[in-house]
Order: structure tokens, then C-alpha cells, then sequence
């Protein structure tokens, strides 16, 4: 490992892999460090937005067909209220992990990517990072290696996980899809989000806060999904994950910068994770080629701020179940809405593009009894 690298990054994971193909098409010289091998898997929800998909296709990177469903919306539940909003164009994907992170790294290899895997990192240094195997050094070192990143830490970037700290759990089955829809179930201090991931198979990931607890324990607060799933064979081991939210102080410090999960993860509840990763390590690259991380930090404040926006008024909803049970009613009686705010979802736009009256009929179902 005694070559001088553009791109030193440390942690393989979706974010990492994304910033190091399109640097490296970029005509960058990158090496990924990772202490697995793949495919990697992790707890995470899985479903990927249309814009999500759209950065994979920019990689040269498809949805791999034996582990991958495409959905064409989002399907709430609370009780006996369902409420859908479809996507105004193009469908977003469940992915299997493990198959996600595979057709990456075959990506990767494609393109030129330097990948060394069973390679610990334990230190960094202004110019270089310590491994398990020597030093490798870079022109910009890049710390990918998720939620609980040591890089964050040693580079003093860490504020540690956000108040009211939540958890994850997910779990897979093997069921014939019964919808070609992303389904949230609600309940109080919990949601349960059910993506279609494969042929005749689907991952269930819970999201609660307070008390620890086993799967099996959270799914019977959703009778109508456990009803369903009774009987199904379970195909993977439970992963949890958790306190989701972990905040960074700043995500660039010289010639450092942090990218996905380690640059400050968000609850899960909007599903956004790996879209936002991919995002954010499109912004990277770009301001590598011009030698200005300023211009990172700047996009990663802009993309932040928007999704952050949306994931806290999901949450304030979330604490309050009998706001929560008029926000499910109210999009269930306006489809169109709920669309419509999928739209801003997938754009990236303000939320003001709701127009006026959108929001004006909204809060008027939200306050009535």
C-alpha cells in the first residue's frame, strides 16, 4: 500500500462504494478500506428512492434482478386508515443489502477501484490513515464507516446520538408480495416498515424508542402485518440497529470529510438513508474534482437541512398519536397530497412547493376533530 492515493476511504459500505466508482471514473486514484468482506450486510430498511436509483444509474450500477422489487409508492396504515401516495414518475426499489453492496463492488472492480477488504483501520493522521497492514496515504482522506465512525471520533467531529434516541430492528420473510407498495403500519412509540426485496420475499424493519425489546415483541403491536406474516418462513437472522440518530459537530475538517451515516445519521422514519447517502457522495466527488471541500460541506448542509426538515415533522407527528391518526386521515381522504409530497420528497424540493392551498386544506384536516 505505499502508493499516494487521490482518495483514501475508509469504510466499503454503500456510501463509500458510491463516492469511490464515480471518483474513480472521474479519473481519480481511490483505494476503499474495510475491516469485512463482502457482501456486507447491515440493518437498514432497504428501500431506495426514485432519485436514489437514479444516482445508482449514473454509476453504471442496476438493481440486481434476483434481489431487488421495484414500488411505485408509499402505503400508510393506522388501524383501519390506509392512506397511498404513488411517485410522479419513475419507481423506487427495494434491494437486499448484501445484494446491493455486492453489485457495487462488482462496479467497482469494473472501474478501477483499489479495494482491500479484512483491513482494519486504527488511526488517523493529517496526510494518512493507520491500518492493520501499514500506512496508506491520501490526498483527501474520506470517513465512510457508518453510524458509530471511529473516523468521526478521532477527528473530533463526534456530539454522539441525538435525544430521544430510537432503534431499529429488521427481519426478512419469505411471502408472496401482496402490494407493489412500500407499507408503513403505525403504531404508538412505533412503525413498521415492510419493503418487497426479491422474488416471494420481504424485509420487515421496526422502528421504537424507551425499552429494549425482541422483534417478535414489537410486531404483535401491529396485529393486521402480524396476521399476515403468520406462518411465513423467517430467511435471515434479526439485525438491529440503533441510537439511529447520531450527530457530527461538521462533516469537513482540512482535508478530511465525512460521508453517509458518519457525517451525522437521521431517524429512519422517512426511509431517505441510503438515497441521501448517494447524494451526498455525488456532492463529495464534485467538490474533490475542484480541490474544494468547502463546497461539500455547503451541499451536505443544503441536502441535510431539507430531509432533517421532513423527519422531524414525521416525528412530531410520530409522539402524538392523535395528531399522527388525522395526518394518516387526512392523506387517506387526499390522495392526490399525499403524491404530492412524495413528488417534493423525490425532487428535492421545498416544501413550500405544496402551494398555499395544499398546506391550507392539510392543517384544516389536522385540527378538526
Amino acid at each position: 500500500m505505499a502508493t499516494f492515493y487521490d482518495l483514501v476511504i475508509v469504510g466499503g459500505g454503500p456510501a463509500g462504494l458510491a463516492a469511490a466508482i464515480e471518483a474513480q471514473m472521474a479519473g481519480l486514484n481511490v483505494v476503499v478500506l474495510d475491516r469485512s468482506r463482502p457482501p456486507i450486510d447491515r440493518a437498514c430498511g432497504e428501500g431506495i428512492m426514485p432519485d436514489g436509483i437514479a444516482r445508482l444509474h449514473s454509476l453504471g450500477v442496476e438493481p440486481p434482478p434476483k434481489g431487488s422489487s421495484p414500488f411505485r409508492g408509499i402505503r400508510y396504515i393506522d388501524g383501519d386508515t390506509v392512506a397511498e401516495g404513488l411517485f410522479p414518475s419513475s419507481a423506487g426499489y427495494g434491494i437486499r443489502r448484501t445484494h446491493l453492496h455486492q453489485a457495487l463492488v462488482d462496479r467497482a472492480e469494473v472501474v478501477g477501484v483499489e479495494l482491500h477488504w479484512d483491513t482494519e483501520v486504527t488511526g488517523l493522521h493529517a496526510d494518512h490513515v493507520q491500518t492493520s497492514k501499514g500506512p496508506v496515504c491520501g490526498r483527501f482522506l474520506i470517513g465512510s464507516d457508518g453510524r458509530h465512525s471511529k473516523v468521526r471520533k478521532w477527528a473530533g467531529l463526534d456530539r454522539g446520538p441525538a435525544p430521544g434516541a430510537r432503534f431499529g430492528i429488521r427481519r426478512h420473510f419469505t411471502i408472496e408480495h401482496w402490494t407493489d407498495l412500500v407499507e408503513v403500519y403505525w403504531a404508538d412509540g412505533s412503525e413498521a416498515y415492510v419493503t418487497p426485496v426479491g422474488p416471494n420475499t420481504v424485509g420487515v424493519a421496526i422502528l421504537w424508542h424507551k425499552q429494549a425489546t425482541s422483534f417478535d415483541q414489537l410486531l404483535t403491536r401491529f396485529p393486521r402485518l402480524s396476521d399476515r406474516l403468520q406462518g411465513a418462513p423467517v430467511t435471515t437472522i434479526d439485525r438491529g440497529a440503533g441510537p439511529l440518530e447520531q450527530r457530527s459537530r461538521a462533516v469537513v475538517r482540512g482535508n478530511l470529510a465525512l460521508l453517509g451515516d458518519a457525517s451525522g445519521s437521521l431517524d429512519a422514519i422517512t426511509g431517505e438513508g441510503l438515497t441521501l447517502a448517494f447524494h451526498q457522495a455525488h456532492a463529495l466527488v464534485e467538490a474533490i474534482k475542484t480541490s474544494n471541500l468547502k463546497s461539500y460541506g455547503n451541499a451536505h448542509r443544503k441536502l441535510r437541512r431539507q430531509a432533517r426538515l421532513v423527519t422531524c415533522l414525521v416525528l412530531f407527528a410520530e409522539a402524538r398519536p392523535r395528531l399522527r391518526r388525522r395526518m394518516v386521515r387526512a392523506l387517506a381522504a387526499e390522495p392526490a397530497l399525499f403524491s404530492r409530497f412524495l413528488e417534493i420528497l423525490v425532487d428535492r424540493l421545498p416544501l413550500s412547493s405544496l402551494g398555499a392551498g395544499n398546506i391550507f386544506r392539510l392543517a384544516r384536516r389536522l385540527v378538526a376533530p
